[in-house]
C-alpha cells in the first residue's frame, strides 16, 4: 500500500508539472462519412450497403497538449449517421399475414461527445483514439422497392423510440500533416430499438441487430486557423 500510494503522488506530480506547461486551444472542422453496418437478422448474417454523408457533419474540439507528443482533446459534434439494409423483411402480424423485402435507409442526426487522446507528432502526424458518446436527435427511415422510394413509407421524428437513447462508439484515426486525417469509427450500441412497437402492434426492428461502422475524412479538427506547419513549437 505505501509503494501504491508512492506511484500514485508520483503520477499525479508530472501530471500538475505536465499541465503547467500545456497549452490550450480549440479547433473545428468538417467530416465526411463513409458508413457500412454489421448486421444479425434474426440470427442470420448480412451487409449493409455503403452509406455516403457528407452533410451535416460539423466537429469543434478543445485541446489540452501536455508536451509536443501527447495530448487531449473533447467536445462537440453533430453527426448524421447511418446504414442502408437492401434485404429488410417486414414483420406477419395479425394483419399482414406475408412478409416484404424492402431497401431500409435508416439515419440519425446525433450530438456526439468525445474524449481521446493524441500520441505522435503533434505538430505533423500523429494517432488518436478514444471513446464517444451520442445522443440521436432526429430519426428517419426511407423505404425503397426496385430503386424507387415508397413516400408513403418515409418515417422521421425527433429523439425516436425506434432508435436508442445513447450510443456508445470507439474511435481511432491517423492525423497527417496539413490539417487532413481518416477515422474509423464503431458503435458498441446496436442502432436500433428492438422493443419498439409500431402503430399497428408490430415489432419492427425486432431481431434485427445492427451495429453502425464508418471511415471518415476529417479536416482542420487539429489545427487552428492560424496553423503554420513550418511551427516546431
Amino acid at each position: 500500500m505505501k509503494h501504491f500510494t508512492s506511484t500514485l503522488l508520483l503520477i499525479l506530480l508530472v501530471s500538475f508539472k505536465g499541465f503547467s506547461q500545456s497549452k490550450t486551444y480549440v479547433t473545428s472542422g468538417l467530416e465526411l462519412i463513409f458508413s457500412w453496418a454489421e448486421i444479425s437478422d434474426n440470427n442470420k448474417g448480412e451487409s449493409a450497403d455503403l452509406r455516403f454523408a457528407p452533410v451535416i457533419n460539423i466537429q469543434s474540439f478543445t485541446h489540452l497538449d501536455f508536451s509536443e507528443k501527447f495530448g487531449i482533446y473533447s467536445g462537440l459534434a453533430i453527426r448524421n449517421v447511418g446504414y442502408i439494409y437492401g434485404n429488410y423483411k417486414t414483420p406477419i402480424t395479425a394483419t399482414n399475414t406475408i412478409s416484404t423485402t424492402y431497401e431500409k435507409r435508416f439515419r440519425s442526426y446525433n450530438l456526439g461527445i468525445p474524449v481521446a487522446f493524441k500520441l505522435g507528432n503533434l505538430n505533423k502526424m500523429f494517432l488518436y483514439a478514444g471513446y464517444e458518446l451520442e445522443i440521436p436527435l432526429l430519426y428517419k427511415e426511407k423505404t425503397y422497392e426496385n430503386g424507387d422510394q415508397l413516400d408513403g413509407m418515409k418515417i422521421t421524428g425527433w429523439f425516436s423510440d425506434r432508435q436508442q437513447s445513447v450510443y456508445h462508439s470507439l474511435l481511432v484515426g491517423i492525423q497527417f500533416p496539413y490539417g487532413m486525417n481518416l477515422k474509423f469509427k464503431y458503435y458498441l450500441t446496436e442502432f436500433h430499438n428492438q422493443n419498439y412497437v409500431a402503430s399497428d402492434n408490430s415489432k419492427p426492428y425486432a431481431g434485427l441487430l445492427s451495429n453502425v461502422f464508418y471511415i471518415s475524412l476529417n479536416s482542420m479538427l487539429f489545427r487552428n486557423a492560424s496553423f503554420d506547419p513550418s511551427n516546431k513549437e
